[in-house]
């Protein structure tokens, strides 16, 4: 069993339940087990021997929500300054024209960007599976997650209701039901892994209440609980998806939850903004978790996330960096300073502080992908998932007085070393398993085929939505 020893330490935070620090801290990994932490530990014999010193070591950050293939439409002109539903139907003929390749490599672009932020387990909401394109889209995403390292956990999504059928998506991009749910157990039966230590998990995850049937909400639910698998989708993410539920179904988004079984502690949903305040309690009482994703949230002019009454009600909260289309970056520790910093400007002086951020990004991340016994802290037992940071670095200059608050308050959103189950996945601020240049060129040679199959839909879409653009009135002052 390979060991690895990380001595030195200007400092270890832990986000243990004491918020324990190690100053000239060591930790012996054995596997990808913490066997020891704390001083004095010389295990010089073990196979690595990391020597931090100078540099700051805290648990891995933990991404709840992300779409990963939108790695290839970011920075569209045409899909800035819009709301949801307009951002959608845009980018939808992009997704379109997705290949194999393209799902391999935007997964690859946006891990090892999350790695490289400190991130050392993220999920997946896949859903956009184009029609006479292979079904074995997420097993690209999950071939891209081994090569680089990372803790995985895919969620199988879906589309089923087309704009022939009132939906929002077109028609080229759903999927039968039945085609949908044998495809979800392929993926479960094959790559779920519910050991100890697992760096592969599988979730169910119907895309939205705007996108699916009822039917297939209620199947997915008992599919995923037979297989005993989370479950996963986005609610209350905008007012139109309210305004869409309550007109098309007669219910209210949570209401459509309770009445198709999506309700419990193995449910996580993205977003949350638009939960009142029964609701909310009604999530805190039944264990629900929910993503935060402020980016997102704040570019798409979503709404705010009501994080202290959620949190007040004892709803389990992590943070997500969203659909890289809509963030435009996969960066997890710039998350956590935004998330910071948006709930310092809503709620003042009694916002989050800057270690309830980390706190959230670690430890309530954990709990609502429900993987809590083994990831989020660093503690003996736990695995040795971590990144650290270089506190010799100019932009830390003048700031070294609270290591906790450190990365969050200071500084640029960068890592200089991230370790995923006893592995070093990231060194000197780089990838360790993958060439970053040659990815970065193949992956822009994808984005730009994708781009140039798109063009004939997107010039008629530009001239609508221009239109809705001109009608800003911020605009006519700039």
């Amino acid at each position: 069993m390979k060991t690895l020893l990380i001595k030195n330490a200007k400092n270890i935070i832990t986000m243990d339940d004491d918020r324990s620090q190690y100053p000239d801290g060591s930790m012996y990994i054995e596997g990808q087990e913490i066997k020891e932490i704390g001083r004095n530990i010389t295990n010089e014999n073990a196979d690595v021997v990391v020597d931090a010193r100078n540099k700051i070591v805290y648990p891995g950050l933990i991404n709840t929500h992300h779409h990963l293939y939108q790695t290839f439409t970011r920075n569209i002109p045409l899909a800035q300054d819009c709301e949801l539903f307009d951002w959608l139907i845009t980018l939808y003929d992009i997704w379109r024209h997705i290949r194999l390749e393209d799902v391999y490599l935007s997964a690859k672009v946006g891990l090892g960007e999350l790695l490289k932020s400190g991130c050392t387990t993220s999920s997946d909401h896949f859903y956009v599976f184009p029609n006479g394109i292979s079904g074995n889209l997420i097993d690209e995403e999950i071939r891209a997650a081994n090569e680089l390292g990372i803790r995985f956990f895919p969620t199988r999504g879906s589309m089923s209701l087309g704009r022939s059928d009132g939906g929002l998506p077109p028609d080229e991009v759903v999927q039968k039901e039945d085609v949908i749910l044998k495809d979800t157990m392929r993926l479960i039966e094959t790559y779920h892994d519910n050991s100890k230590f697992s760096r592969l998990k599988v979730g169910v995850a119907p895309c939205s209440p705007f996108s699916v049937s009822k039917d297939l909400l209620i199947e997915s639910a008992a599919l995923a609980r037979s297989y005993g698998v989370r479950m996963h989708t986005h609610l209350a993410e905008t007012k139109d998806e309210e305004a869409y539920c309550i007109e098309k179904l007669g219910l209210r988004p949570l209401q459509l939850m309770e009445e198709t079984g999506w309700i419990g502690e193995d449910v996580w949903y993205a977003h949350g903004i638009w939960f009142n305040d029964d609701e909310i309690t009604k999530l805190g009482s039944c264990g629900c978790g929910v993503a935060h994703c402020p980016s997102s949230n704040m570019k798409m002019a979503s709404g705010t996330f009501p994080i202290m009454k959620i949190l007040k009600e004892g709803v389990p909260v992590g943070l997500g960096v969203d659909g890289a289309a809509s963030n435009d970056a996969s960066n997890l520790l710039q998350e956590t300073k935004i998330m910071h910093l948006l709930h310092k400007h809503m709620q003042g002086v009694r916002g989050l502080r800057a270690e309830d951020c980390l706190f959230v990004s670690t430890r309530g991340s954990a709990k609502v992908l429900g993987w809590d016994k083994e990831i989020g802290v660093l503690q003996v037992g736990k695995a040795a998932d971590l990144f650290m940071i270089d506190s010799t670095k100019l932009e830390y200059a003048g700031a070294l007085y609270d290591d906790t608050a450190l990365p969050i308050l200071t500084g640029a959103p960068q890592v200089d070393m991230t370790i995923v189950g006893g592995d070093i996945v990231v060194k000197n601020g780089m990838l360790v398993n993958v060439d970053e240049e040659i990815l970065a060129w193949r992956a822009n040679e994808g984005a730009k085929r994708m781009l140039e199959l798109a063009s004939k839909t997107l010039k008629i879409n530009y001239k609508r939505l221009r239109r809705s653009v001109e009608e800003n009135e911020a605009w006519r002052y700039l």
